[in-house]
Formats: C-alpha cells, sequence, structure tokens
C-alpha cells in the first residue's frame, strides 16, 4: 500500500515540474506575466501607501542600506575606472558643450539664479569682511602708494632724473635715520587701517552696482558662447586619469562621513514624512502614476528582462531544482499520500 501511494506521487511531482517548465517559456510566459501585472496593478489602485509600507519600514531601509551599510574599497576604484573610461571615450571628442546644454536652458540657469540677489549681496559682504581679503586690499593699497610715491607721480614722469633722485634720497634718508623706512611703513599701514571699513563699503557697493542683473547676463552669455562650440575634450585639457580618480576617491569619503551625518538623517525623515503625507492614504497607483511608472512602463520592462532571465535559469537548470524543492516536499507529505492511499 505504501509503495503504490508514494508511486503515483512521485508521477505527479514529475508532472507538476513538467508543466510548470513549459509555462515559464514563451508565449504562455508571457501572457501569464502581462495577466499578474495587469492584476497587480489593479491591486495597487486599492492598496494605500500606508497600508503597505510604513514610515518607520522606510527610513529603516534608508537607516541599513544608505546609512550603516559596510561599502568595499573596490567601489571607489571601480567609479574612478569608469569615470576615466567615460572621460577618454570617444564621443568627448565629437561633442560640443552646447550639444548638453542648450543656450535656452543656460538662459533658464541665469535667470533663476538672478533672482537670488539677496543671497548673491550677502555674499559678496561676507566675502568683503572676511580678513584675508582685507588684507589683501591693504597690501594692494600700500604698494599702489608706495609705487607712486617713488616711481609712477607726474612729476617723476614728466621730469626726467627725479625718479632716479627720490629713490636716491630714499636710501640716503634711510641710512641717516635708521628705521625711517619701517616707521613711514607704519604709518601709511596704520593710516590704511583707519581708512579701511570705508574703502570695503565702497568696494562692496562698487560691486553691488558693477554686478548687477544685467551685467551679469551678459557676461555669463559672453563666457558661454566663447565655450559653447568647444568639444568635451577641449574643455577636459589638463585633467588627467590621476586627478579624475583622486576626485572620485574624495568624493566618496565626503559620502561616507556625511551619510552619518544628523543633518542627513534630518533630510531623510522629512522627505519621508512628506512622502506619506502626500500619498499615504492615497492608492499606490497614485504614487507610481506621479513618478512616471504606468502599467504599460511596467509591462514593457517584464517583456524586456523578465522572459530572458527565465530562459537562463531554465538553461542553468536553477529552475527546475527551485520547482523540485518547492514541490516535492507537498507531494511527499502524508496529506498527499493518504489521499492517494483512499
Amino acid at each position: 500500500m505504501a509503495k503504490d501511494s508514494v508511486e503515483p506521487a512521485a508521477q505527479l511531482l514529475e508532472l507538476h515540474i513538467k508543466h510548470e517548465l513549459a509555462a515559464l517559456k514563451g508565449a504562455k510566459c508571457r501572457k501569464f506575466l502581462h495577466t499578474e501585472v495587469q492584476e497587480l496593478y489593479g491591486l495597487a489602485s486599492r492598496v494605500t501607501l500606508r497600508q503597505a509600507v510604513t514610515e518607520e519600514q522606510i527610513m529603516g531601509v534608508i537607516r541599513r542600506l544608505v546609512v550603516n551599510m559596510e561599502l568595499d574599497g573596490g567601489i571607489p576604484e571601480l567609479a574612478g575606472e569608469m569615470a576615466a573610461k567615460v572621460a577618454a571615450a570617444p564621443v568627448q571628442s565629437t561633442t560640443r558643450l552646447g550639444d548638453v546644454l542648450s543656450r535656452e536652458q543656460l538662459t533658464g540657469f541665469v535667470e533663476e539664479i538672478l533672482v537670488l540677489r539677496e543671497h548673491r549681496e550677502r555674499l559678496i559682504s561676507e566675502v568683503m569682511a572676511h580678513p584675508v581679503y582685507q588684507e589683501l586690499v591693504s597690501n594692494i593699497v600700500y604698494h599702489g602708494i608706495i609705487n607712486y610715491i617713488y616711481e609712477d607721480n607726474l612729476i617723476s614722469r614728466s621730469v626726467p632724473g627725479v625718479g632716479s633722485m627720490m629713490k636716491f634720497g630714499k636710501r640716503m634718508a634711510t641710512k641717516a635715520v635708521p628705521g625711517i623706512d619701517e616707521t613711514f611703513e607704519r604709518r601709511i599701514k596704520s593710516y590704511l587701517s583707519d581708512s579701511l571699513p570705508g574703502l570695503i563699503g565702497r568696494s562692496e557697493q562698487f560691486l553691488n552696482k558693477a554686478l548687477s542683473d544685467s551685467e551679469l547676463h551678459d557676461s555669463i552669455m559672453a563666457i558661454w558662447k566663447g565655450v559653447e562650440d568647444r568639444t568635451l575634450e577641449e574643455l577636459q585639457v589638463g585633467l588627467g586619469e590621476i586627478e579624475l580618480q583622486e576626485f572620485v576617491v574624495l568624493g566618496y569619503g565626503f559620502w561616507l562621513e556625511f551619510r552619518q551625518t544628523a543633518y542627513f538623517d534630518g533630510c531623510c525623515e522629512a522627505v519621508v514624512k512628506h512622502l506619506f503625507d502626500k500619498y499615504g492614504d492615497q492608492p499606490l497607483t497614485e504614487l507610481l502614476g506621479d513618478v512616471g511608472v504606468t502599467e504599460e512602463v511596467i509591462q514593457t520592462e517584464v517583456d524586456t528582462f523578465a522572459q530572458p532571465v527565465l530562459d537562463l535559469l531554465r538553461e542553468e537548470g536553477y529552475l527546475e531544482a527551485l520547482l523540485r524543492r518547492r514541490l516535492t516536499p507537498f507531494y511527499s507529505s502524508a496529506a498527499v499520500k493518504k489521499i492517494l492511499a483512499d
């Protein structure tokens, strides 16, 4: 009795596996997949985002896979190699900058940037207030005064020999009164230090006026006119493969640290919260549609990838082994044996 019950079960197992393998290829498989996509898309029109997943689950995925996941050192190496291949690709020598970014697109970006006038003025003000810039201005003005006194003033240029005599007089005065140079320099720099706030203020006013919307627009478009017909290869001159890979490594290092910051975590939380505020109680198809994922898009990708992958899995024997692992316990179960025995 036991032998008779096992034999039909084994036969049914083989028949079932054969049936599934036949159903997962060709037109039958394509029809099956299209039907399931239709059914799933229909289900997505009734199921909301909040029913399918929670905010905590999404944040958990971000923290596990984006923030905490250990990334192997081969990633920046591979990225650097790919960047070098892209930079050396033949298309770089045949593609103009204008082919990548049109004049109309650039104009749109420039106009949006010009709207940020307050930010531009604040940036100028902060640059002017920086000690390095103030020291630069002070040194330029100081050397301008010295050059004018000893070399470039109207008298020196008009009367032959006066410039040389002034320099000679300076040397003699220095010998007669040691330290006079330092005293003179100190007094000029003290005067410049007192005058510097006014100089900086006038410089800031000048820049804000000179960098008007129209001036900036015309300057940027003039620069663009000079580079839009140059190829990307020409624009990359001086950027070697080593330097490019170093930039990739630096960018990768920045990302590894940035993803661990509280700022990044806060940004992710804000985005996920907004996603659920907007789509949490809406059908999943609303979210999919807003990001351009329609049923037709899914069907196209299923046709492109699903069938070839299933064919490969069948050729490698994986698909049959999977079906056996999945179905053998059922056909070997006591329940099946009992039914066949009865």
